[in-house]
């Protein structure tokens, strides 16, 4: 790539930055603190910490967060050592399974777990089969106890980020720094608090950053639990009533600000790359053999976690083909019926419909901008590249029902980006929302490929006469392709499974996407919760495929894409 075109696609994605990024944030800032006359007043903001039900919201939605990452820490940092340290049965196949519990979003199934821990669900069922419940009297598990199960279901579903990048920062981390330690005495158990920990902290924390962050806003759990009192929750009840209420706009900016401060703290903290003992190892790891008891407990270990984290799944399933599951620990008739009457049913064949035009148009979108941003960012030197590479990553800190509302009001008649909406049909507001949100993946795993080609190949065919341009098109690309197919196929099942963005932005039936659709049928009467859990089944197939295949692709640079 020629330096002018390398400043073209520099001056490109700072002016789609510019408009589909910063525009919105700064719109729904500005929205916060605007009075009906068009001043300004902190009066909306400042009444958010005052009001004891927008305070309740916040500091729930704080303790969601911190729970969800401290249980992904406890769960993701054992299973990463031993990954990267022992040799147990399943080894290989098991941390391929690592990421089976991303296959579906939370709060499809949260449907499942809905099925299962309900009064009249499969667990009260089992205990008051045994004799240890009255059946007049059971135990509401989802009563109390809502923002525990949220915790439980965020926690299944998150752990592998923390995991892929403990794993990969365990795998960089130089043994003779371990070595160094045992020689002086360090115990193994002193020797991972006080080296190892400390070592692989950025690491970590750049996982847990993701997970906190993913957390504090997650919307679609809480909605389908019932529990109101999250922000969140709150922000989206408050949609129908947008028009001259300013209140919506100030929770946002209050989530904006708790979230980007706690990213930016994240990266003051442990945002070096270069801290000590980090990059590659400058000998290799030998894995440790252990006994085959310890090791088949390690693989025992390994397995019940990941068990446990797709349980949730096996609730969807369940329900998905049970013609009745009430009062039984399991259903009492199998059907397949649900799985016909979803692809049959007019508001989920048009939602599927719409999710594939949404999100390929988004992924095409994201090749092509994050093509041009990782070249620029690894082969060239340019000043501000830098700044590019972090402009590319800020959509993982900034919460998707911030960027929804930014779009929601601007995309409004005689504002900015109201050429976006095609009558009622959002399908341009969707395609550049998803293809902001899921850059950041596209640009990891291109970075990732020209890292590992060899300036040189390019070099040489211009040597021959090829143009830069020509010898990226015809020399590089062909060669990173694996990592640019991994990158679109991850950008596109999670677009595909866009929750904030779909919940916020399709307001018309016939424009739902499939997280919209199963919403809506989640909430309908009759057969709507097997529906939804029959669409969500087809959408797990589905992501199971494409996050495999990535993986496959990827191998251990798949940690990378959840770095912030």
């Amino acid at each position: 790539m020629s330096r002018k075109l390398s400043y073209i696609v520099f001056a490109t994605m700072v002016a789609f930055f510019g408009c589909f990024f910063l525009a919105p944030i700064w719109t729904t800032v500005v929205s916060a603190f605007r009075t009906a006359d068009g001043g300004f007043t902190g009066e909306f903001v400042w009444e958010v910490f005052r009001n004891p039900l927008y305070r309740e919201g916040l500091t729930n939605a704080f303790w969601i967060a911190l729970w969800t990452t401290l249980g992904c820490l406890v769960v993701s940092l054992p299973l990463a050592v031993l990954h990267v340290r022992y040799l147990f049965p399943g080894r290989v196949l098991l941390n391929s399974l690592v990421l089976t519990p991303m296959v579906l979003p939370p709060f499809v199934g949260a449907i499942g777990v809905k099925a299962m821990l309900g009064q009249a669900g499969a667990l009260n069922s089992f205990l008051a089969a045994v004799g240890l419940m009255d059946p007049g009297h059971p135990i509401d598990w989802l009563g109390e106890g809502q923002m525990f199960g949220i915790v439980i279901m965020e926690v299944l579903h998150l752990y592998p980020i923390i995991y892929l990048n403990a794993a990969a920062a365990l795998a960089n981390l130089d043994p003779a720094m371990e070595e160094a330690a045992a020689n002086l005495g360090c115990t193994p158990a002193r020797r991972f608090w006080r080296v190892t920990l400390p070592l692989i902290m950025p690491g970590v924390f750049a996982g847990g950053t993701i997970v906190f962050i993913w957390a504090f806003t997650e919307l679609g759990v809480p909605l389908v639990f019932d529990y109101d009192r999250v922000t969140s929750v709150q922000i989206f009840r408050s949609l129908n009533d947008l028009s001259g209420n300013p209140f919506p706009y100030a929770l946002v900016f209050v989530m904006l600000v708790f979230s980007g401060g706690f990213y930016m703290l994240g990266k003051v903290l442990f945002g070096r790359s270069d801290a000590v003992g980090g990059g590659k190892a400058t000998t290799s790891r030998e894995m440790i053999e252990v006994k085959p008891m310890w090791g088949w407990a390690m693989t025992a270990l390994f397995a019940g976690v990941t068990f446990l984290a797709v349980v949730p799944h096996l609730g969807v399933v369940l329900l998905s083909v049970a013609s009745d599951w009430y009062q039984t620990v399991l259903p009492t008739g199998i059907t397949l019926d649900h799985f016909r009457d979803a692809l049959g049913h007019d508001l989920t064949l048009s939602s599927i419909s719409n999710s594939l035009k949404y999100s390929s148009l988004a992924v095409l979108v994201d090749l092509v901008l994050g093509v041009g941003v990782a070249y620029v960012v690894v082969r060239t030197k340019i000043p501000g590249r830098q700044m590019l590479d972090t402009m590319a990553m800020l959509p993982l800190a900034v919460p998707g029902l911030v960027m929804a509302f930014g779009y929601l009001a601007m995309s409004r008649e005689g504002q900015p980006l109201s050429f976006l909406m095609l009558g009622e049909n959002p399908i341009l507001l969707l395609v550049i929302a998803y293809s902001v949100r899921r850059l950041p993946y596209v640009v990891r795993s291109a970075s990732a490929g020209f890292q590992q080609v060899s300036p040189s190949l390019e070099e040489a065919a211009q040597n021959m006469g090829a143009t830069p341009e020509r010898a990226l098109w015809r020399i590089t690309l062909p060669l990173v392709a694996p990592n640019l197919v991994a990158g679109g196929l991850l950008a596109f099942a999670f677009a595909m499974l866009e929750v904030s963005d779909s919940m916020i932005l399709a307001q018309q039936a016939a424009h739902f996407p499939i997280t919209k659709a199963i919403y809506s049928l989640i909430g309908a009467l009759g057969s709507g919760p097997n529906l939804a859990a029959a669409l969500g089944v087809w959408a797990m197939v589905f992501l199971t495929v494409t996050i495999v295949g990535a993986a496959v692709l990827l191998g251990k640079k798949m940690g990378a894409l959840f770095r912030g």
